[in-house]
């Protein structure tokens, strides 16, 4: 009797192991399935900027290191509106009714535009500072909804805190940014409250559209000792007008994208762009592999980095403190 019941206890022992094998095998299968199985990202960005396309660049990177690449197992439709407002609204409605897995959104306007589109697919924000103020989601913490990703904020008292280093004579301090992007609004909102806690009087100008950069940046250098710009993607996309306003009057500019040092800045906190694309790709691997962006928390880029063009300091004739320049990257254009 007591053999007949050791021999039971490991019949149904054996068939437990035998019976995890088998399920752990076609675990395997099926994830092996998933993952050769063609995955269609639709992908919408703003307009054409090198700050954007890095980010378009890092995020097809990424997702060939989490094993989707472009011509195996992965489609990107990807949907450039080229600034327009309408071209967005139904360039988004578009990657939605062409069935793609799943959306991606390079910058606030293009996010909304997919957010406006749909609230069943999924939607990853590539490099969105206000992702709450602009109505995306409920909370940075939990979602609550189809939409998650990456955000792009800056610190912006760490800025004008080394703006006041490289100027130390800086009284009076212009905030230039674009009314209709909603991250930049926010931005220049709280850059304006951090300079008058820093001791600074602060000229605040916002434009339209690029048709108004030059003649509201020669109103603002004329009254200011130096400009501080947000990430704007408008007036990102027409840095070479800014600077040939502010080099004449030997203002220097201060943006918060390494492309915009780049493009005629002197210096700026930024984040770098590339790994925004990175680190939105491995949220869309969560995501395709079953994660769900309700509970997703939203993920900060990285820690700021100095961002340093010493032709345009030289130029303008700014020293620039040793201990900025020795953490600074330099991104002078070639």
């Amino acid at each position: 009797m007591k053999l007949n019941k050791i021999f039971i206890a490991f019949a149904l022992l054996l068939v437990c192991v035998l019976g995890y094998g088998v399920y752990s095998s076609n675990k395997g299968e099926d994830t092996k399935k998933t993952q050769n199985k063609e995955v269609k990202v639709g992908v919408l960005q703003l307009l054409s900027h090198p700050a954007l396309d890095q980010i378009y660049k890092g995020l097809e990177d990424g997702l060939a290191k989490e094993g989707y690449k472009v011509g195996e197992n992965l489609k990107i439709d990807l949907q450039n509106a080229q600034g327009d407002q309408s071209n967005l609204a139904s360039m988004g409605q578009k990657l939605v009714t062409d069935n793609n897995d799943i959306l991606v959104g390079i910058t606030t306007p293009a996010t909304l535009s997919l957010s406006n589109a749909t609230k069943d697919k999924p939607i990853i924000m590539a490099g969105i500072t206000y992702p709450v103020e602009a109505g995306l989601i409920k909370s940075e913490d939990k979602p609550g909804n189809n939409i998650t990703g990456v955000s792009d904020r800056t610190p912006i008292k760490q800025q004008l805190e080394i703006m006041k280093k490289v100027l130390p004579k800086m009284k009076k301090v212009g905030i230039l940014y674009t009314a209709s992007e909603d991250n930049s609004v926010k931005q220049a909102q709280e850059a304006e409250k951090l300079a008058k806690e820093l001791g600074l009087e602060v000229k605040v100008s916002s434009i339209a559209n690029t048709n108004d950069i030059q003649q509201v940046t020669e109103s603002l250098a004329s009254e200011t000792d130096a400009i501080f710009v947000p990430i704007d993607n408008t007036i990102a996309s027409a840095m070479s007008t800014v600077v040939k306003v502010t080099d004449a009057k030997k203002i220097p500019v201060f943006p918060s994208a390494d492309t915009m040092v780049a493009d005629g800045g002197v210096l700026g906190i930024g984040v770098d762009q590339y790994q925004i694309g990175v680190e939105t790709a491995k949220v869309v691997a969560k995501v395709l592999k079953g994660e769900d962006t309700k509970n997703m928390p939203i993920v900060l880029a990285n820690e700021g980095v100095i961002y340093l063009n010493k032709a345009k300091a030289k130029q303008l004739g700014i020293e620039i403190p040793n201990e900025v320049k020795e953490k600074a990257k330099v991104v002078d254009k070639k």
